[in-house]
């Protein structure tokens, strides 16, 4: 991918339902996306307005929450029922009738590199080391940027403790570490999609990361759209853009209303 501007979703929202066909599923990241990116993961509280949004469309098309949040977390961060909730990259998912999960087998190996990093990392002011479910987050919004390297130095030995090493990933402002096994978002809403029965329906992910450009590859390659939040410019495999959470739930709001105007009789 190289950098490049694209065009605002909302600008040229009517090519974006076009590209949707009779209705989406939507998949949505959490932080950045539906939030804005905090200090520290427990500040990221959904707005009333934006739960609004998530559940109006929720009543009118399948809507799954994606995120590398652990999925209980998640959950209780959005706080919306009856929605699919895919933790941890979708590697733990969960919802009405649905449950999935790949990588277990790798949790103790997560658990002790979590048990090395935080040591090793104690001494670095402002890094949080967040041990998940299936996989280990280690924050650094709050680190002084001279340390960083030294941060992911630490993060690389103790990804590579185990036999396979485990995957070692980047994204704004965080390491993670996480099973060494084909599984992402893109594989999640692949999943998703079959689980429902919606061969056919384009998928909708919105994201603002770089695990999201996993997701959307996956909405492209199955004729739907990829949605990037934020980095105007940036390299994404999104066809189009919105600034910030604020624009996501305006362009939330809008899909819902075009979704009722659609199924009027």
């Amino acid at each position: 991918m190289t950098a490049d501007h694209k065009p605002s979703a909302l600008a040229a929202f009517t090519d974006v339902t076009a590209t949707l066909g009779r209705g989406p599923a939507v998949f949505l990241d959490y932080d950045g996306t539906l939030t804005p990116i905090m200090p520290r993961p427990d500040l990221a509280v959904l707005s009333p307005a934006m739960r609004a949004a998530v559940e109006r469309l929720a009543a009118l098309c399948p809507v799954a929450v994606v995120s590398g949040r652990d999925l209980d977390d998640v959950r209780a961060m959005t706080g919306v029922p009856g929605l699919v909730y895919a933790g941890s990259h979708g590697f733990d998912i969960a919802g009405p009738g649905l449950r999935h999960r790949v990588g277990e087998e790798w949790r103790p190996a997560l658990a002790a590199a979590a048990a090395v990093l935080e040591p090793a990392l104690a001494g670095v002011a402002g890094v949080l080391v967040e041990r998940k479910g299936f996989a280990v987050a280690v924050h650094t919004r709050q680190v002084d940027p001279a340390h960083k390297p030294a941060v992911a130095a630490a993060v690389r030995r103790a990804g590579g403790m185990s036999e396979p090493a485990l995957r070692v990933t980047g994204g704004k402002e965080i390491f993670e570490i996480r099973p060494p096994v084909p599984w992402d978002k893109g594989r999640a809403v692949r999943h998703l999609l079959d689980v429902w029965g919606l061969d056919g329906v384009a998928p909708l992910f919105l994201g603002d990361d770089e695990t999201d450009e996993d997701g959307f590859r996956a909405a492209a390659a199955l004729g739907g759209v990829g949605i990037r939040v934020g980095d105007a410019g940036a390299a994404t495999a999104a066809g189009w853009t919105l600034p910030d959470p604020d624009g996501v739930g305006v362009f939330l709001a809008r899909l819902a209303a075009w979704l009722e105007t659609a199924r009027r009789p």
